[in-house]
């Protein structure tokens, strides 16, 4: 299968990447290496799919075709999904069978900063993506969404019949707006498409703008980790490995319609149930099911490092919830997918990493 990948060069990408082409998939990955967070770590990603940074500085043109040194079923082009000739370009020369579209202006909190960015990459490049599946025949769509899209509601775990209509960062809405809009992509065209809410996702080559990779900096440096809402909060925190299985079964199961008396191409279907849609369409939650208080989680950190944190704590900050908790039975009913990394071995595994990534000895 050839598969596109965008975000290539970031954290759930780059481990997609690497597992699809391990499996003989041919895979052309896409990624505009911003610098919403350390490009080096971006760099090193790549580096490790066998693109190398030399090769992506040394075109004069940003979408120039770079293949892998390390496999022959691989090759970059960097670029921005809002950059709608290229997007259209790529599509027409390669001729995916299925995109999987992990590209997006991250972060809850960067989204108070700077809100043109998300609807730039988040609303503008998605609508080029939907656009190009449309005009390119592509049929196999898979995209992130997030856990954020929750906002406001209350109900653990969360479910994906539930509303999803209060979001509390400018982020969430983009995602909310990303399911909306391929829903009726899904039913205008027959794209089959499915939206992934990621939960909080961890290990080696994470986000620095995330917990883990910020508390341990912090705690090997002796510097304070501030603890939102005075360590009261719980994440369902899923370990890379089992994300990355989950994505795959989605690519490799399109969505299909929903039988019913009506026809296909009839008005959503107000007798289904609301995660439910005649088009061919659906949303899952992706995650650990099974979420960890914030202090249990600081708990383990410190005993895989070897050294206590020193705790700020703070109360909580805007944008943020108190809790995530996905239920993802529906991906263990259609794909029997079952996450089986327990929070003590992924973070001795994400420690160890960054250790031997940050030549980290003797702390």
């Amino acid at each position: 299968m050839k598969i596109l990948v965008t975000g290539t060069a970031g954290f759930i990408g780059y481990h997609l990447t690497k597992k699809l082409l391990q499996r003989g998939d041919e895979v052309v990955g896409l990624d505009n290496i911003n610098d919403y967070y350390d490009q080096n770590l971006k760099y090193a990603r790549l580096n490790e799919l066998g693109i190398n940074k030399e090769d992506i500085e040394a075109e004069l043109l940003s979408s120039s075709t770079i293949n892998s040194t390390k496999y022959s079923n691989h090759k970059f082009i960097k670029a921005n999904l809002e950059d709608t000739e290229t997007i259209n370009r790529i599509f027409q020369e390669e001729k995916f069978d299925a995109v999987c579209n992990l590209a997006a202006q991250a972060g809850v909190r960067y989204s108070l900063e700077n809100p043109h960015a998300y609807i730039q990459s988040n609303i503008v490049g998605f609508l080029n993506i939907l656009e190009a599946c449309r005009n390119f025949d592509v049929k196999n769509l898979s995209f992130a969404s997030s856990s954020s899209v929750y906002g406001l509601n209350k109900s653990q775990p969360f479910k994906t019949i539930d509303h999803t209509d209060h979001p509390v960062s400018l982020y969430a809405a983009t995602k909310k707006s990303n399911e909306m809009m391929a829903h009726s992509y899904a039913h205008l065209y027959g794209i089959c498409t499915t939206g992934l809410r990621f939960f909080t996702v961890y290990g080696p080559y994470g986000r620095p703008d995330m917990a883990p990779m910020l508390f341990t900096d912090a705690i090997l440096n002796n510097r304070e980790i501030k603890v939102f809402n005075h360590g009261d909060m719980s994440r369902d925190f899923t370990y890379i490995d089992d994300i990355v299985d989950g994505v795959i079964k989605v690519i490799d199961n399109p969505a299909k319609p929903i039988e019913t008396s009506s026809s296909l191409n009839a008005d959503f279907d107000k007798n289904l149930p609301l995660d439910k849609s005649t088009a061919s369409y659906k949303i899952y939650n992706i995650g650990n099911n099974a979420p960890i208080k914030l202090m249990d989680f600081i708990n383990t950190l410190e005993k895989a490092i070897g050294k206590e944190a020193k705790k700020n704590f703070l109360p909580m900050q805007d944008g943020d919830v108190k809790s995530t908790y996905a239920d993802v039975s529906d991906l263990i009913n259609d794909f029997e997918y079952k996450p089986n990394t327990i929070l003590e071995n992924g973070i001795k595994k994400f420690v160890k990493w960054y250790k031997e990534f940050y030549e980290i000895k003797g702390k």
